[in-house]
């Protein structure tokens, strides 16, 4: 299609307009043949085409008449009076989400199987949000009337903000300059009390004179840093952990050099979780530990417990699983990404050895959202000059790491592609043939009603793994506001439901919804999992564990 030719509004000036729509409709069918290679049926085409003659007709008689013909304020990225006070704006608007809906209903109808039409609908969403008129300053109204009251200032300040993220290799979501690590995230009090090539051991300071006997051993995700569980004292999972009265150890992991770059997953199993857990134990001087995983670090977890399970050992009290996949099954939006050929070819690039980027990962994360984490911040940064405000998790989605490549390309495979972890025997992980079925204790599966990264339904799937007493939780908001959610704030609300039937539906049918946090309803199933109350340790570690440096640790202060 020659998009010169009918401009962004998608009507070529001085032609018969009955004409020109359905020219621009047809024109869209052969665009989405082109981008997928797919042929539609014939029998869908004409009413498509008829509905897009009839919608576009009213949007052009609006803008010719004078009438308002701004779309609904509902889509935020129109929702200025400068697109609904100016005709030729609101012409503009309206026609691109007619374009969008004609995209999106030609390829529903592409007759592939579910995964390829998937694909093309992804492929096109893409597109779709990418040629707003909102993302560009010749189209957006608002920016250009910010230019002429700013003198042009914002289009300076939109240059400086673009040549900066530029050097700094990403997109700029928030203040960066505002947040240090150490200074005002990550700031709860601890120290590191040992170390490897791997990952760094933080035990924090107690708030309370006494603490549960049993410890708990917090293992994130290697993907990212760890003090998303300990932004800043107000929503810390961490700070609110330690002053429930426990004694709580964390997992920072290495942020990997080129010098890691033949890790694999057994060597994060072995040398990472289970040696955590071997040191948390000997520190604390019990033979059973509590322990979570958030995301990736619940899968490296369960993982490292069925080893452990395979070799008569059980050093686990308790799993707390935060929205984390054992069950591959439905791995949601990220399933469209994963076949063989694709897998083969990381395999083929990284499998013997190397680094995934973790800029890589970040911006494939950032694009599952695209108006949200994309095209929200170049409009605002560059078209409007703004600067992003303060934001801790922001910041902290924005401080990406690198992954071994043969550590990922193994999970690749063995989850995504091949959901071998649930099937017992099928994989061999550090010598063991692995069966979860022997994790064998009390769990508590938290998940978030709306997450796009790990789909509430497959987190509720670990019920079906796992053998032992479950509890399972459901939270409002996404994969990370769902999960770091204080009490102190109020907001949002969760689901609980005490049977567990065999499917996720069934279960929500039955739940009931509470206001506020699920954090104390988590607390309140741990405590009778901690043992008695002590004293709390006078000193960190011990005279085998002597302080390395304060916390956070130097670990999590290397940038990707």
């Amino acid at each position: 299609m020659n998009k010169g030719a009918t401009g962004w509004g998608g009507v070529a000036p001085g032609m018969d307009f009955a004409q020109s729509a359905q020219q621009l409709a047809q024109g869209w069918t052969e665009a989405l043949k082109g981008m997928t290679g797919v042929q539609l049926p014939a029998d869908a085409l004409p009413a498509l085409q008829s509905s897009y003659l009839s919608e576009a007709a009213a949007l052009w008689n609006q803008a010719t008449q004078g009438a308002d013909g701004a779309p609904p304020p509902a889509d935020r990225r129109f929702a200025a009076k400068d697109w609904m006070s100016n005709p030729a704006a609101a012409f503009t608007a309206g026609m691109y989400m007619l374009n969008a809906r004609t995209l999106l209903q030609l390829a529903d109808q592409v007759q592939a199987d579910e995964k390829t039409r998937q694909r093309i609908r992804f492929a096109v969403q893409q597109w779709i949000d990418a040629s707003s008129p909102a993302n560009y300053l010749a189209l957006n109204p608002e920016a250009q009337r910010k230019a002429i009251e700013t003198q042009g200032e914002s289009i300076t300040q939109g240059l400086q903000h673009l040549w900066h993220d530029v050097r700094q290799g990403h997109l700029s979501q928030t203040d960066e300059s505002l947040f240090e690590v150490g200074r005002n995230v990550a700031t709860t009090e601890g120290s590191v009390v040992f170390e490897n090539a791997l990952f760094q051991l933080i035990e924090y300071k107690p708030l309370t004179a006494k603490v549960h006997e049993r410890p708990l051993l917090i293992v994130p995700p290697c993907i990212n840093k760890f003090y998303i569980m300990d932004l800043q004292p107000e929503n810390s999972l961490v700070r609110y952990a330690v002053s429930q009265g426990h004694r709580v150890f964390m997992l920072s992991w290495v942020n990997a050099d080129e010098s890691l770059g033949d890790k694999t997953w057994d060597d994060y199993i072995e040398h990472a979780v289970i040696r955590a857990i071997r040191e948390v134990q000997a520190i604390s001087k019990q033979e059973q530990i509590n322990t979570l995983g958030f995301c990736i670090g619940g899968t490296l977890l369960a993982t490292a417990l069925a080893v452990l399970a395979a070799r008569g050992e059980h050093p686990s009290a308790s799993l707390t699983m935060l929205t984390s996949f054992l069950d591959f099954s439905d791995t949601g939006v990220l399933d469209l990404f994963v076949d063989e050929q694709m897998v083969s070819m990381r395999e083929m690039a990284l499998g013997q050895g190397g680094l995934l980027k973790g800029k890589e990962l970040a911006a494939t994360f950032s694009f599952l959202r695209p108006n949200d984490l994309v095209w929200n911040y170049v409009v605002g940064n560059y078209l409007k000059g703004e600067t992003p405000p303060p934001f801790d998790l922001l910041y902290w989605n924005s401080d990406s790491t690198n992954l071994p490549g043969p550590m990922y390309c193994w999970y690749l495979r063995h989850t995504y592609l091949e959901n071998n972890l649930i099937k017992p025997g099928k994989v061999t992980v550090c010598g063991e043939p692995l069966d979860l079925r022997k994790v064998n204790l009390p769990t508590f599966i938290y998940a978030s009603r709306e997450d796009h990264i790990v789909p509430w339904q497959s987190a509720y799937a670990t019920v079906e793994v796992l053998p032992g007493k479950k509890q399972f939780v459901l939270g409002a908001s996404g994969h990370i506001a769902g999960v770091i959610n204080p009490p102190t704030k109020n907001k949002r609300s969760h689901w609980i439901n005490s049977r567990l039937p065999k499917t996720a539906d069934a279960w929500f049918e039955g739940a009931t919804e509470h206001p506020g946090s699920w954090w104390p309803a988590w607390t309140d199933w741990l405590k009778p999992l901690g043992g008695k109350l002590v004293p709390a340790p006078k000193a960190p570690g011990d005279r085998n564990h002597k302080i390395i440096e304060p916390a956070p640790g130097r670990y999590v202060k290397a940038k990707a």
